[in-house]
């Protein structure tokens, strides 16, 4: 997803280009690794390029199957046999955690139906990813979503159309992709979050693992757009998935062990033997000062954001209104943060929201009354359109499995239980609902008459690789679901896709 000038220079590569960009200068001493997504733009613009070669050699990679027609295309361009070869590299969405993939896309549906661009192009993603990952995979989808259908049936025919690439060794056990629709939870990725990654991403917005920090008071030059990536940073590997109170005693312990570390200012360089030792030493201790300064600029302004929005009791409110259901209490504490001064107006919304999308059928519904309110705060109609927007989404008409509440007595047992045991935070009882279809699924309970398989066979045997794609996005707080599923089921490896990742913001 990100590179460092550094890393790519360490492979020889010394010059970057878009294919697309006017006036690039002819270079013939230079080799030209081209990486693309087969589109028909790309490919004409290959065809350009060919026809006036600017570098010696050229070797092709396309992040997913090409047809036959547009190599043909390419051949007949390559007059000056430029071309040394033309592979298929399957790396068509984006590798966002060991476990977790997003194609980018924002807006993939027009109301209940698909974008017919955005399906192709998510079609795509997903079979590039089967690809990568070697998978042929028996396919079940959402009942209720045409939209899971129609994309489960898609990626059916273009694994039929190319059998022979899906043609892989046979496991015991058939891999499984399950395809699901966002709407059937749209209160996921309204919830405030408190885990690093989750609340970065809700708090200012992860793009690509680089965070834009320009709006922070006081930046500095070079930190006004960072990388968190667990690939090159080890801190951010160790505590993306941990609670933000143990985050800032990290932090401090990384702090004093970097003080530790530091070459004293007065040091005598005396010897040749201290200079190179200082010299040997420096590499280590400048990368550790970037990272040092990184986090405790993200995590400073990560507490300056909770402070200023009040989002401790915002937070408090929205796990109150996701996992409990007494009326009359939600509504009160609903109405009390709705009027204190401090809290933002994108975070009042968001309470109605969910106020919204948890009692729209209550017989005493409070939500008139907290629409005109919202549109008080604001003087503008914008956010009780939103309201609507989000119930019309994903409110109970839509929904195809019960997202609020426990039905049967085992599950009502458990749930008083934890109640007694004391969650352990306030803040962090909330479980998606993927959490529970995905338990489901690895029991072997997940009912087919909801989930149906797509063509006649079916797994006799629980699923141990599944691969689990979410038509609207995902969120982090799935991700961190699938990651504690992961480890906490040996033998069942789990991999999390979306169209996008979300925050209440997308």
């Amino acid at each position: 997803v990100v590179y460092t000038q550094s890393e790519i220079l360490q492979r020889e590569v010394y010059l970057f280009e878009r294919l697309d960009s006017p006036n690039r200068e002819p270079m013939k001493h230079l080799k030209a690794i081209c990486f693309l997504r087969p589109t028909k733009e790309n490919v004409e613009l290959l065809v350009q390029e060919l026809r006036r070669p600017k570098y010696s050699v050229y070797f092709i990679y396309f992040s997913n199957v090409i047809s036959k027609s547009d190599v043909k295309a390419l051949a007949e361009a390559d007059e000056q046999e430029v071309v040394a070869e033309v592979q298929e590299f399957y790396g068509d969405y984006i590798a966002v955690n060991p476990h977790v993939f997003s194609l980018n896309l924002l807006g993939c549906c027009r109301g209940r139906s698909w974008d017919p661009a955005q399906l192709a192009r998510t079609t795509q993603g997903l079979t590039a990813l089967l690809l990568s990952l070697k998978k042929c995979p028996m396919i079940r989808y959402q009942l209720s979503s045409e939209p899971a259908k129609r994309l489960a049936e898609c990626v059916k025919q273009v694994i039929t159309k190319e059998y022979e690439l899906f043609d892989f060794r046979r496991t015991e056990v058939p891999p499984l992709l399950l395809i699901l629709d966002r709407s059937d939870d749209a209160i996921t990725p309204l919830l405030n979050q408190w885990t690093y990654q989750a609340m970065v991403h809700e708090l200012l917005g992860i793009n690509n693992n680089r965070i834009d920090l320009s709006r922070v008071p006081g930046i500095s030059k070079d930190l006004r757009e960072v990388v968190l990536s667990a690939e090159n940073d080890e801190f951010y590997a160790n505590n993306m998935y941990l609670n933000f109170a143990e985050i800032g005693t990290n932090i401090k312990n990384l702090m004093e062990d970097f003080q530790r570390r530091k070459p004293k200012e007065q040091q005598k360089l005396e010897s040749i033997a201290d200079m190179k030792a200082f010299v040997e030493n420096y590499p280590q201790f400048k990368k550790m000062s970037g990272t040092v300064s990184k986090h405790v600029t993200v995590v400073g302004e990560l507490s300056r954001l909770v402070g200023e929005r009040n989002l401790l009791e915002v937070s408090e409110v929205e796990q109150e209104l996701a996992c409990q259901s007494d009326h009359s209490s939600a509504l009160q504490s609903v109405r009390r943060v709705l009027q204190s001064p401090r809290v933002s107006e994108l975070d009042a919304a968001r309470l109605v929201m969910l106020y919204a999308l948890r009692y729209e059928r209550h017989a005493s519904s409070g939500l008139p009354a907290l629409l005109e309110e919202l549109r008080g705060r604001g003087g503008t109609d914008r956010y009780r359109k939103l309201v609507s927007a989000v119930v019309e989404y994903g409110g109970k008409r839509v929904r195809g499995s019960d997202l609020f509440g426990p039905k049967d007595a085992v599950a009502i047992t458990k749930q008083f239980l934890k109640g007694l045991k004391g969650i352990e935070n306030v803040y962090t009882q909330h479980q998606p609902l993927l959490q529970e279809t995905l338990d489901q699924l690895i029991k072997g309970k997940l009912k087919d008459s909801q989930y149906p398989y797509l063509g006649p066979n079916m797994l006799r045997d629980r699923p141990q690789d599944i691969i689990v794609f979410l038509i609207g996005g995902a969120t982090y707080e799935e991700a961190l679901a699938v990651y504690n599923l992961n480890r906490s089921n040996p033998g069942v490896r789990v991999v999390l896709g979306g169209t996008t990742i979300h925050n209440t913001r997308r």
